[in-house]
């Protein structure tokens, strides 16, 4: 049966017991030399205890700041978070001081980053890195925590870890030093595991053994896993739920297998269609018309008209909301699902509406 997925609570208030992350109309921007940068523009998702989920999109639609900012680690200035809450474990994160933030991130709430050679520190060992951050959160000796380091490398498939824990960075491969990452990560055994991009740059055999090996350790931890990344592929193996976003919005969310299989945002119906596949080989890829908007000059209403085949003119002046698309949760930033008594499709572009429908069976 298809899991209902469950909705950001309302504002000031503590989410249910078994909601580990409630993120709520999160506004996250950037103030640079030309102007203002909506990077993240009312954000709002929820995760489950020992849940999975995965936040896709182009580059530059607010993945990454998303998870920065729920781990507060962006420098302000020059960014400014808006608006919002973020509830972690039954607290608000979002404003509680800093000194209580830091008790938080690497032990509650760890984040795997996507390029491990620029995160680890090049003049300390592996085994110095992951015993530091042991030392500190679990208020350890350091024999302990050393012993820790060795067997969260152990966790990770890392041969020889009582010799790979004496290394430096550069002495590894880009492999190693990802699964380096992941055991820091997982040394304080946290809540809630954040990966940007945990593949990037590696190669594809690498790359399977990285997802995994996480999927594993989810299983094995029941931690919650937040997975951000732009491969569809990686989402539909690994999450879940799924968050779709695009210039700094999500304009679709629900389970894993509604909205990969029945989609109901034209933005999503695209990235769908442009994946390669066996019966499009020879043939020509579909691609989404465009480019991403300059973020200083942002369309009025919806984001992706200018992109949209199905857009006509409500969407370029009236923004659409995250409307409800499905049975289960889902949800759809999108004109087409505006609810009874809403503005609706005008007469003319019925049939396309319905072929739209049709085509990719939204009921």
């Amino acid at each position: 049966m298809t899991e209902v997925i469950a909705a950001p609570s309302p504002l000031g208030a503590p989410p249910p017991d078994n909601i580990l992350l409630d993120v709520r109309n999160l506004k996250t921007y950037f103030k640079v030399l030309d102007g203002v940068v909506p990077a993240v523009d009312g954000v709002s998702f929820s995760l489950e205890r020992g849940k999975s989920i995965g936040i896709v999109g182009e580059s530059g639609s607010g993945k990454s700041v998303s998870a920065l900012t729920m781990m507060r680690l962006l420098d302000i200035p020059p960014a400014e978070i808006r608006d919002g809450e973020i509830w972690f474990d039954g607290r608000e994160i979002l404003h509680m001081p800093m000194e209580e933030m830091r008790k938080i991130r690497g032990n509650d709430m760890a984040m795997i980053f996507q390029e491990p050679l620029t995160s680890l520190n090049p003049v300390f060992t592996v085994g110095d890195q992951i015993a530091e951050q042991v030392e500190r959160h679990k208020k350890v000796k350091r024999k302990a925590a050393w012993d820790r380091a060795i067997e969260s490398l152990q966790l990770v498939g890392i041969p020889s870890p009582e010799r790979r824990v004496k290394q430096y960075p550069h002495e590894l491969s880009g492999g190693m030093r990802q699964r380096v990452m992941i055991a820091m990560a997982l040394s304080c055994e946290p809540k809630l595991l954040i990966a940007d991009e945990p593949t990037t740059a590696l190669d594809v055999t690498i790359q399977a053994q990285i997802l995994e090996l996480l999927k594993t350790i989810q299983d094995r931890t029941d931690s919650a896993l937040m997975l951000i990344t732009h491969d569809l592929g990686v989402v539909a193996e690994m999450v879940d739920n799924v968050i779709v976003m695009y210039a700094g919005q999500v304009v679709e969310q629900g389970t894993v297998d509604e909205v990969l299989v029945n989609p109901r945002a034209p933005y999503t119906m695209g990235l769908l269609e442009s994946i390669p596949t066996v019966e499009k080989r020879g043939g020509r890829l579909s691609a989404i018309k465009g480019t991403v908007p300059n973020p200083f000059n942002m369309p009025p209403a919806c984001r992706f008209e200018p992109r949209c085949p199905y857009a006509w003119n409500l969407c370029a002046e009236t923004a659409p909301d995250l409307y409800p698309a499905g049975p289960h949760g889902q949800h759809a930033r999108c004109h087409l699902h505006t609810p009874a008594g809403a503005p609706r499709l005008p007469e003319a572009l019925a049939d396309h509406e319905r072929k739209l429908n049709v085509g990719h069976g939204i009921s």
